[in-house]
Formats: structure tokens, C-alpha cells, sequence
């Protein structure tokens, strides 16, 4: 009888949830040990529900990082979003709703309907508790409890690691029996070509937050490895919705698109190991968030 069959093990999925900017992917990569979702100081930067495996001697979490909960204001894209971050409630083990500790308790009715539609044993995590004094955290959990019965409450810091370990025992622990979905070797289902488009987008969010709105998408266009040459040859474009955006994307002498690819190609050579020639071009598309076909061949369907 192997491990799996003595009922020893255990697998399932986690879903994590919030509003925008509460700290979801980074504690996703702190979970994983490595970066597969990206982050930045704009709200709703996490657009896809996003896959991260992760591994230990007895259990298998399969987390599903979500983009962030928010009105949608009619929006094709932000709508699509919110239906990504729900619909997964229904698909999981367990919730993970996470919240900032230095907010008031404040719960969503948007959230709390879906919480209770979806029947799921719900744990409230805590993040950012490196903001704030315990005194105020011992009162702020006090509130939280009186607003929904939570299976449990655990407070942790994705920025720094404090109690990140205990959440995911916790997590473990309203997990099924069952034997692991995945290989050992796989930390996300996502095709390489989705995580390469998400670092350089996250690159132009971070350099260009304040001068560029919400509206940017990245398309990996080709893909082609060289092994004899040790180099993988990436061709990706930048889309925007308006000519000044571009002019702002490229910069004066090309200076800023120049620092976006300097920047994700150092971390798409850590994701694939391997010396990378990364290309950008910028290109526009008026109101692609309000098109049914761009928001499919974006990958936002």
C-alpha cells in the first residue's frame, strides 16, 4: 500500500479572494517560494485566476489567486474579472478571504452573498498585520468576528512571511483525502507564454501607474527557443487604447519601453533559467476593453 492509499494525504484547492491590492498574489508567491502572479502598487493588477501549486509531504494546495473584487461599472473587462474572482468559490475546498489589518472590518455584500451561496468553509486572513501594533489586532479580529461566522481567523504578513507557515497547515487541515493532482515538478498550469506576457505587463504598471490607465494588455506574439544557443527569442506587443498612451508606453527615444524590457527580461530569465531576447513593440487598439474579440484574444473570456 503506498502513502496515497493509507489516507495519510490530502489535496484540494484553496481559493483566495478580496478586494483589489490586499496582498493576494504576494502571498501567493511567498506560499510557492517563487513568482508566478504579478503584483504592483495598481489596484487590479491580477486579472485571470491564476493556478499555484504547492507541495509538501502530506498534502497538495492547489490555490487559485483571484482578481480582486470590485465594482464593475459596466466595464466588459472589470466585469469579467469579478465573475473570475466569484465563480471560483464554487470550484474549491476552501475559502481564503483576505483582508488588509490595517483596515476597518468592513465586509462587501457583494462578497458576503457569494460566501454564503457558495457554502464553503471560509478562513479570514489577516495580511499586513506588519502594519499594525497587536493591541489594535486583537480588536480589529473582535470586529471581524461579529460581521460573519468564519471557520477561522489567521493573521499573517505575505511581505514579510510572519504566520504564513501556520495558514497554510490550517488551509491543509479542510482539505479531502485523496492523492496529489499534479506532478511534484509543476507549480502552476499556466503556459509559459501567459507568465512572460504577465512580467512584462507588470512592468509597465509599475513604471507607468500614474500615466497610464487601467487600460494595457501584453500579447506574447512568438516564442521560439534556440537550446544551441542557450536563448529563447520572445516577440511580445504592448496594447493600449489611445496614441498618447502609446507615446507615453515608448517613451522619449524609445528610453521608457527600453527600461520595461530591461526589467521583465531579468525576471523571465529567472522563470525559465535560461538567457532571453525579449522584443516589444506597442500597439493600439481603441476601447479594446469594450470588445468581445480583443477581450478573447487577450485571453480574457
Amino acid at each position: 500500500m503506498n502513502e496515497y492509499d493509507s489516507g495519510g494525504f490530502r489535496s484540494g484547492f484553496a481559493a483566495l479572494v478580496g478586494r483589489p491590492n490586499v496582498g493576494k498574489s504576494t502571498l501567493l508567491n511567498r506560499i510557492l517560494g517563487q513568482k508566478i502572479a504579478i503584483t504592483s502598487p495598481k489596484p487590479q493588477t491580477t486579472r485571470n485566476r491564476i493556478l499555484g501549486i504547492h507541495h509538501m509531504p502530506q498534502a497538495q494546495i492547489l490555490f487559485l489567486d483571484t482578481p480582486g473584487v470590485h465594482r464593475s461599472f459596466g466595464n466588459k473587462l472589470n466585469r469579467y474579472m469579478v465573475e473570475q474572482a466569484l465563480s471560483a468559490l464554487d470550484e474549491v475546498d476552501v475559502v481564503l478571504l483576505l483582508v488588509e489589518a490595517d483596515r476597518p472590518a468592513e465586509l462587501e455584500p457583494q462578497i458576503r452573498r457569494s460566501l454564503e451561496t457558495a457554502k464553503k468553509p471560509v478562513l479570514l486572513v489577516l495580511n499586513k498585520i506588519d502594519r499594525v501594533a497587536p493591541p489594535e489586532l486583537l480588536l480589529l479580529i473582535d470586529d471581524w468576528q461579529k460581521l460573519y461566522s468564519f471557520a477561522e481567523i489567521v493573521p499573517v504578513s505575505a511581505l514579510t512571511g510572519e504566520n504564513v507557515d501556520r495558514l497554510v497547515s490550517v488551509v491543509t487541515g479542510y482539505l479531502p483525502e485523496g492523492p496529489p493532482l499534479y506532478p511534484e515538478d509543476m507549480v502552476t498550469d499556466l503556459p509559459e507564454r501567459f507568465l512572460v506576457a504577465e512580467m512584462v505587463r507588470e512592468q509597465v504598471l509599475k513604471k507607468l501607474q500614474q500615466e497610464i490607465p487601467y487600460g494595457v494588455a501584453v500579447r506574447v506574439e512568438s516564442f521560439e527557443e534556440e537550446p544551441d544557443r542557450d536563448l529563447v527569442v520572445i516577440h511580445a506587443v504592448i496594447h493600449v487604447e489611445r496614441d498618447s498612451h502609446k507615446r507615453i508606453v515608448v517613451g522619449k527615444g524609445g528610453a521608457m519601453i527600453r527600461e520595461i524590457g530591461r526589467n521583465a527580461r531579468r525576471d523571465i530569465e529567472r522563470l525559465l533559467g535560461t538567457r532571453v531576447f525579449l522584443q516589444l513593440f506597442v500597439r493600439v487598439d481603441r476601447n479594446w476593453t469594450q470588445s468581445d474579440r480583443l477581450l478573447r484574444e487577450f485571453g480574457y473570456e
